[in-house]
């Protein structure tokens, strides 16, 4: 059994319980995305894991905030408060990111430091749990280094 998805339908009875309206909408729309990727994943004869629901989460962040700013740069401060509060409640679900100084780390115990060979070991190794832009920053300060 998936351990995010379950808290995640726990929460929502919670947010039903206290007619939390806010929560209750990231919820609905975040279940909805997990049962579509739970289909589409059948269909390949494969089971939904962890790393698949928090790329989900982290998608609707993305998404969240671009909604945010819109209704910001439109001067709607309730809708700007309700969709901080729903990008929060999106963060709780999401494992510890990796920082700056553990993503140098880990390229520096890789012999091969080329660009495919670490991507592909990061999306391997720690999915869900990187942001793969700050990898290839990292991986650019590197080259930098490299070339000194």
């Amino acid at each position: 059994v998936i351990m995010i998805e379950e808290q995640i339908k726990k929460a929502n009875i919670e947010a039903m319980k206290n007619k939390d309206t806010i929560a209750r909408a990231f919820y609905s729309v975040l279940m909805n995305k997990i049962m579509l990727e739970k289909i589409n994943k059948r269909e390949k004869g494969q089971e939904i894991t962890d790393a698949d629901v928090s790329n989900i989460i982290q998608k609707m962040i993305k998404e969240l905030n671009d909604e945010k700013d819109n209704f910001a740069k439109a001067g709607r401060s309730e809708e700007v408060e309700h969709l901080e509060k729903q990008i929060e409640i999106a963060k709780t679900y999401l494992p510890k990111m990796l920082s700056r100084d553990e993503i140098k780390a880990e390229i520096n115990k890789l012999a091969d430091k080329s660009i495919p060979v670490v991507m592909k070991h990061f999306k391997a190794n720690f999915n869900g749990q990187v942001d793969m832009r700050l990898v290839q920053e990292v991986l650019k300060e590197f080259a930098w280094e490299f070339l000194r």
